[in-house]
């Protein structure tokens, strides 16, 4: 197969005059979409304009290669605009590229290692061959523009004699162009220099060229150019290295190589027998940047488990809707009942409120094995497994109040950052080293967690949960709308956690009593998680501008489901990732919600928050538009704020 296969005249843009970057990307993926390459184009363009968020795809001399990888490209292939107009607006490698040749390229979500990505990545190192690309920008019509792509000069062979070599890993988050175009930049640079370098490309297709043992004990030093983390970083134990985003070799690749072995960032350390790496240098990623990082990594482990434990009740609870006892088959009656179903029915629904109890651990652990590597995930699974109420007593003191998710986030940071301290500064002779990861740093890193949780953690949050639960209760004579507000505002405070239990004990109680209605405390449940939900959907499908990234929009799904069977921990990924904004806006959107539906009439006595449970709410339609106006407020203030963040990071650039 030849590049030209996977492209066509019909894909092909000859000394047209497109006036915007935007306008070359979006004619070029109509011209993908009319020539069968893609099943929704609107979907693809939003991959390719993700990926322009991520780093430059202009590089220099008038090349840009932008390009998108998603479910939606149904084979893949690229089209080309040669344009008339130099675009200055595109951004570069080169600071003074003026664009006028531009490749898209559709890369399909789920190929891996097939002979069209092959192509595609070969079509991406081609074009840094300067006489390749000039015959491309003098071909004066299709034919000879197609029959440019497939020819190649022979490369001279090499007869020199290296005296050091540099081992290189490569890999962007598409794993295609800057992959390839890095990977030969450095090699290019280093045969210019009389320097040995050899890269490893871990792309779209897996690892090519994958390092030997051999060759990375024969390597003077290690060049990591990635923007996603490098696969195997622990077979470079020892090795100094640079580390660097994956476009820094098209502009720079002599420099990083002088760098890195006349001063390289630092050295990687091994993390132990098996284990993974970390490594020592001067000019490592800001803390905040590193910490958005390890708790991104802990969410995308934790959100499977939110999706199979929501199922496991969703399933539950819709099976015994036939019977009418959706809001009671957790009822331990139901253990003993004639009905096989409903027995069925019973263990399935605390089976899913089990596996919600793993949610903490695993995220605790995640974060920590982001920081750490493997060292940090036995200390994040026990700091996660306190946040969820792991109970314990220790000097005749019982510990165990469950932290919620502001514990694990607390507990699973410290337990990473604390195994990764120690991993690096404790030296032992290599006889001993299987010692460190297996008995070293467990046992200090966990006591670390134990005392963090039992003198801090569980006393600050039991605290809070206490003073929150006697406020609530200081407030039960005051008026009907600020009751309500006050137990909105602790229901959506930590979606299901312990200030939510307080309030719901306090609202069960009193409504039993026929005191006050449950109103107020229901909808709370259901509208964070449901306007959380709507806030990704109205992104996608009405705003057009992606301000949530592919797992939390993966979530908002989850979550908008989960959230109308009454399972308000769905939208927990969201208040990790970005509590600060998340948490006060559920508030907000909870008492607004309630606030609206209790002044409009609504009234609901029963414990049903479901949809199921809607039926029996007093003045239906005033429940429905406060929950309306509340998960509206929290999709669109949600949506409002973290794009102006988004714009204010792209203008600080």
């Amino acid at each position: 197969m030849k590049l030209k296969d996977m492209t066509d005249k019909g894909l092909l843009f000859l000394d047209v005059e497109w006036g915007t970057k935007d306008q070359v990307i979006r004619n070029l993926v109509d011209a993908l979409d009319e020539n069968g390459y893609l099943s929704s184009k609107e979907e693809y363009y939003q991959a390719v304009i993700e990926r322009e968020q991520i780093s430059p795809t202009g590089f220099e001399a008038g090349l840009a290669i932008p390009h998108g990888k998603s479910s939606a490209v149904k084979k893949a292939g690229f089209a080309v605009a040669r344009l008339k107009n130099k675009l200055k607006d595109w951004e570069s490698i080169d600071p003074n590229n003026q664009v006028e040749l531009v490749f898209l390229l559709a890369i399909p979500g789920a190929e891996a290692g097939s002979t069209h990505l092959s192509l595609l990545s070969e079509l991406s190192t081609r074009l840094m061959d300067q006489n390749y690309y000039q015959r491309l920008m003098t071909a004066s019509n299709a034919e000879q523009f197609l029959a440019a792509i497939d020819q190649v000069d022979e490369k001279e062979g090499e007869s020199k004699e290296y005296t050091k070599t540099i081992v290189a890993i490569t890999a962007c988050a598409a794993g295609i162009a800057h992959t390839y175009m890095a990977a030969e930049a450095l090699e290019k640079a280093g045969r210019e220099m009389g320097v040995r370098v050899l890269t490893e490309k871990q792309g779209a297709n897996g690892l090519e060229d994958q390092h030997t043992k051999a060759l990375i004990r024969e390597a003077d030093a290690v060049i990591f150019a990635t923007d996603i983390s490098p696969k195997g970083m622990e077979r470079f134990n020892g090795k100094p290295y640079v580390q660097t985003k994956v476009a820094e070799p098209l502009k720079s690749a002599k420099e990083m190589i002088n760098r890195a072995l006349n001063n390289p960032d630092g050295v990687v350390q091994a993390a132990g027998e098996d284990g993974d790496s970390s490594m020592d240098s001067g000019d490592k990623q800001g803390i905040w940047a590193e910490m958005s990082q390890a708790i991104l990594t802990g969410i995308s482990y934790m959100i499977p488990v939110i999706v199979a434990a929501g199922l496991m009740i969703g399933i539950a609870k819709l099976g015994a809707m036939p019977f009418g006892l959706a809001g009671e088959i957790h009822d331990p009656k139901y253990i003993e009942h004639s009905n096989e179903l409903l027995v069925i029915l019973h263990h399935l629904d605390k089976f899913g409120g089990m596996i919600f109890k793993f949610m903490y651990p695993i995220f605790g652990a995640f974060v920590a094995y982001s920081l750490a590597g493997r060292p940090g995930l036995v200390s994040g699974l026990i700091g996660g497994s306190f946040a969820a109420g792991l109970h314990y007593t220790f000097w005749g003191v019982e510990g165990g109040i469950p932290s919620g998710f502001l514990g694990a986030l607390i507990l699973g940071l410290v337990a990473g950052y604390v195994s990764r301290f120690l991993n690096e500064k404790i030296k032992l002779h290599k006889n001993l080293q299987a010692m460190k990861p297996m008995l070293i740093i467990p046992a200090i890193s966990v006591l670390t967690i134990f005392f963090l949780n039992f003198y801090f953690v569980d006393p600050v949050f039991g605290a809070l949960n206490e003073s929150i639960r006697n406020y609530i209760e200081s407030a039960q004579g005051s008026g009907t709308l600020f009751l309500s507000a006050v137990i909105a505002a602790a229901t959506a405070f930590d979606l299901g956690g312990p200030i939510n239990k307080a309030a719901g004990a306090i609202a069960i109680g009193l409504a039993a009593d026929q005191i006050f209605p449950l109103t107020a405390r229901v909808l709370a449940i259901v509208i964070p998680p449901i306007g959380l939900g709507l806030a990704t959907i109205i992104d996608k499908y009405v705003v057009g501008r992606r301000v949530f990234d592919e797992n939390l929009r993966v979530t908002g799904n989850t979550s908008l489901l989960l959230g109308f069977i009454a399972i308000s921990e769905g939208a927990i990924p969201f208040m990790l990732r970005n509590p600060l904004i998340t948490i006060p806006l559920n508030i907000i959107g909870a008492i607004i919600g309630s606030v609206t539906a209790v002044a409009l009439g609504a009234v609901q006595w029963y414990p049903l928050p479901a949809v199921w449970g809607w039926p029996l709410v007093e003045n239906f339609w005033a429940y429905f538009i406060g929950l309306l106006a509340g998960a509206l407020f929290i999709a669109l203030s949600n949506i409002f704020i973290r794009f102006a963040i988004i714009k204010r990071q792209e203008a600080a650039k």
